[in-house]
């Protein structure tokens, strides 16, 4: 176990662990200031503003500093290392450094996206000089260039190369250069390849300044307005950690979450731009009943009631689990069904596939299956057994009236189901459908329910390589839209409100593969697999 010295704090390094000063210090509660390193990206030391003093302690306890500073970026620590970090040295260093960087900076924060989270603006009240010299330069701003996916201002651009080791190491695509010399270098792309990959969107989350600009976000949002809530993406099976920053239950953007388990410091543009259809005007809303070629509306009072009866009523039933659902959801809605009837047919939803795994030399993957929880809905269907079946079946018996009710769960954002497949559950006595949006087989049910969207829900998913991960509502569903958890909380009689947390501790104590989630479940999930070998 090494020791390091961290502005006369000791902190410890476990045995073959390799941290730079920047990371020691961290651990140590302390912050350097840096702009060029990423703990996702190589070290280039070019923007020197984690420059710090580094010495070193004997075994007798005597510490003898370095006669410079060095860049913390490009400084491993090891047994003895002492870091300053904040003396009058390292002080005055960085406001070099700051006053180098603002001299031919534009002075358009009142209009640049990246205020309110721009580490120039921190650093600059931090280690500038904010009475100085800046003060009478006039303001101007900055050149706009159209790079493909993103929006550059090049002025306000401090030559990080962040961006251009991005596509380099991690997408692997390249776009990005840096052309020019000495004060005319510039970040660039060639022209006719512009930048246009799928994990494009990381270089606006990486750039420390506001010189990459997402065209998505552009001029919409002041940060400070946004609230920010930890989710997981649902456009496919890989499960990426994400930031839902929204305003007034509208989402604005949607941003990585840091999980070295999961996705790292990334997520890709589909991911990320995937939200628009949670504000979409054409969502299913409210709850409607059809008989006998009429429809009415009907209230959510006493809804879950009405329903529990029509199903009791129906006769042999069966239900379709979306792998949108969470986990609870599923659960719920399996075990509600089957206490009905306890031959009901159960089956997996629809699982959208696209082509292959997408694989980029970062380590990052865009899975094929379209979908959360396939993993999670699987699991909960093996364990309730016996009639467990896929949904081309289903539909079969559906058709073949052999079923005379069902619950189907949607949760698609695209089209699912073609006329002809919907067409067989025209059979049935009853039918029970929630959904996004309006489908084939939405208009023919009974009753057909609006459901919710991603950023709506409470609960847990399962993504490809068996992490689970708990999630919150980040936005309240339109008005009009009860969720899953809610109604099916209330069809299988459950007293109060809708308690995922408890649900998610009744399953894991009646399913065995989900045992380890009775414990604490990390911010960064849970490797059942693992789990379930210890």
């Amino acid at each position: 176990m090494a020791t390091v010295l961290v502005d006369g704090i000791e902190i410890e390094i476990r045995d073959g662990e390799r941290l730079n000063a920047i990371e020691a210090a961290a651990r140590a509660g302390v912050s350097i200031p840096h702009y060029c390193w990423h703990p996702g990206l190589s070290v280039v030391g070019s923007c020197r503003m984690c420059l710090i003093e580094v010495g070193t302690r004997d075994a007798a306890g005597r510490i003898q500093m370095g006669p410079k500073l060095v860049p913390a970026c490009n400084t491993l620590v090891r047994d003895g290392t002492v870091l300053v970090t904040q003396s009058e040295k390292v002080q005055q260093a960085r406001a070099i450094v700051e006053e180098g960087l603002l001299l031919r900076h534009p002075i358009d924060c009142p209009i640049c996206d990246k205020a309110g989270e721009c580490l120039l603006q921190d650093y600059y009240f931090q280690y500038g000089q904010a009475d100085g010299r800046r003060a009478d330069i006039r303001p101007f701003t900055s050149r706009r260039r159209d790079l493909g996916d993103v929006t550059l201002f090049v002025d306000r651009c401090i030559l990080c190369t962040r961006c251009v080791r991005f596509v380099r190491e991690v997408s692997g695509t390249s776009e990005l250069m840096v052309s020019g010399r000495a004060t005319g270098e510039e970040i660039d792309v060639l022209e006719g390849f512009p930048l246009a990959n799928k994990l494009s969107g990381n270089v606006v989350d990486l750039c420390p300044v506001g010189a990459l600009a997402d065209k998505d976000f552009l001029y919409r949002q002041r940060v400070w307005f946004l609230r920010s809530h930890p989710g997981v993406c649902t456009r496919c099976a890989s499960g990426c950690s994400i930031w839902i920053d929204e305003n007034q239950d509208r989402i604005c953007r949607i941003r990585p979450r840091e999980n070295p388990h999961v996705n790292r410091w990334w997520i890709c543009n589909d991911g990320r731009y995937d939200y628009p259809h949670v504000h979409n005007p054409a969502r299913l809303l409210g709850a409607r009943q059809r008989k006998g070629g009429d429809t009415r509306e009907l209230d959510f009072t006493g809804l879950a009631d009405r329903l529990r009866a029509a199903l009791q009523q129906a006769g042999r039933l069966g239900a379709v689990l979306s792998p949108f659902l969470t986990l609870q959801e599923a659960y719920l809605l399996a075990r509600t069904i089957r206490q009905l009837d306890p031959q009901a047919l159960l089956a997996l939803g629809p699982v959208p596939r696209a082509g292959e795994d997408e694989r980029y030399p970062g380590g990052f993957t865009i899975s094929k299956e379209k979908c959360p929880n396939r993993c999670g809905v699987e699991r909960i269907l093996g364990r309730f057994g016996g009639g467990v079946i896929r949904f081309d079946q289903f539909a079969e018996q559906a058709g073949q009236g052999a079923l005379a009710g069902a619950w189907v769960s949607g949760g698609y954002r695209q089209a699912w189901i073609d006329e002809e497949t919907a067409a067989k559950f025209e059979r049935l006595k009853l039918l029970v459908v929630q959904d996004l949006f309006p489908s084939p087989l939405s208009q023919r049910a009974t009753y057909e329910l609006g459901g919710a969207a991603f950023a709506e829900r409470d609960g847990a998913y399962v993504n490809r390589q068996h992490r689970l991960q708990s999630v919150a509502w980040a936005i309240r569903p339109p008005a009009g839209v009860r969720t899953e958890g809610s109604i099916l909380w209330e069809l299988a009689g459950r007293a109060g409100l809708y308690d995922a947390a408890a649900t998610l501790r009744e399953l894991a104590a009646a399913i065995p593969f989900f045992h380890p989630a009775l414990g604490t479940i990390p911010a960064t999930g849970l490797d059942l697999l693992v789990n379930q070998i210890a």
